[in-house]
């Protein structure tokens, strides 16, 4: 099945909170909050749990990296996640979500779409966590 929102939109919606992103990292409070919210609005989306596998361990790198426990990685990369985060709960969707099934498939798109640019990254810091006895 194709995807609705082609990788480019999903990059151009990730790009539309790249300001938002980076003053919310500011602010440890802030970020922390919206991880919360994250992760909840994750548990309500049904049967997307492959295209989402790698949201918990996004969520931890995020933290790690807003404790200063993980901090080898680029800002950048940060923001390109917060960006991803901001827009799952934004509600200016691409697909509104008060359409049923179809109204998660953007946010979906936009959040794998945020997988796909920083897999380096998330590679990475999976083996941190795992050599330094983190998974769990």
């Amino acid at each position: 099945m194709e995807s609705p929102i082609s990788m480019e939109k999903a990059k151009e919606a990730l790009d539309g909170f790249k300001s938002q992103a980076e003053e919310l990292l500011k602010d440890t409070g802030k970020v922390e909050e919206l991880l919360q919210k994250a992760e909840e609005k994750v548990k309500d989306v049904p049967g997307v749990g492959a295209a989402l596998a790698k949201f918990p361990l996004m969520i931890s790198m995020i933290r790690g990296y807003i404790t200063k426990e993980y901090t080898e990685v680029s800002p950048k990369v940060i923001i390109t996640m917060i960006c991803a985060l901001i827009y799952l709960l934004s509600g200016k969707d691409l697909i509104p979500d008060s359409k049923p099934v179809i109204g998660m498939v953007d946010d979906v798109a936009v959040v794998v779409a945020a997988f796909v640019m920083v897999d380096p990254e998330l590679q990475a810091y999976a083996e941190w966590r795992k050599a330094n006895g983190k998974e769990g």
